[in-house]
């Protein structure tokens, strides 16, 4: 039997995929089919620098006079490096799962919305989650939920994409 999936978006917003507006969330997938992120009027990770997590340890807001556009939108930074830095290897720091929950995609085949301020870095790559009480049940078992999010994304991400 078909997994009934939700889509956890914040107030006021509009449906995954549907027609933008002010605050609106939408979900985003490239020309090649290989990425869906998650955006807010188009802006990824709220507009927080996705370099920072690495380089600074911490989520750092992004500048809209440092932006690159990859995978359908468009990504803030804090410096001209760091945006540089993205441009030469953007999967080395775009978050895992589009953006959206790492839990929810692993403990509910979800897609939530996330915090930028919620997040870990676990064998060089990103992931975000929807709250701090998220975050904390993440943190129990982080290995064991990257394993069955790696698992459960192709099946979640069809939401989002479903011809690719």
């Amino acid at each position: 039997m078909p997994t009934r999936r939700r889509i956890i978006i914040g107030a006021g917003a509009v449906a995954v995929a549907a027609a933008t507006g002010a605050g609106a969330w939408i979900a985003l997938r490239d020309d090649a089919g290989t990425h869906a992120f998650f955006a807010v009027d188009g802006i990824a990770i709220r507009g927080t620098d996705p370099v920072a997590y690495f380089t600074e340890a911490e989520a750092i807001a992004g500048s809209a006079e440092y932006t690159a556009e990859w995978s359908g939108v468009t990504w803030q930074f804090a410096s001209a490096e760091n945006r540089d830095a993205f441009v030469a290897e953007p999967t080395a720091y775009a978050p895992q799962y589009g953006g959206y929950c790492a839990w929810a995609v692993a403990a509910k085949e979800e897609l939530y919305s996330t915090q930028p301020e919620n997040w870990s870095i676990v064998d060089g790559k990103l992931y975000l989650n929807y709250s701090d009480g998220v975050q904390a049940d993440w943190n129990e078992d982080r290995p064991g939920f990257i394993a069955t999010g790696d698992a459960n994304w192709p099946r979640v991400r069809e939401v989002l994409s479903p011809d690719t």
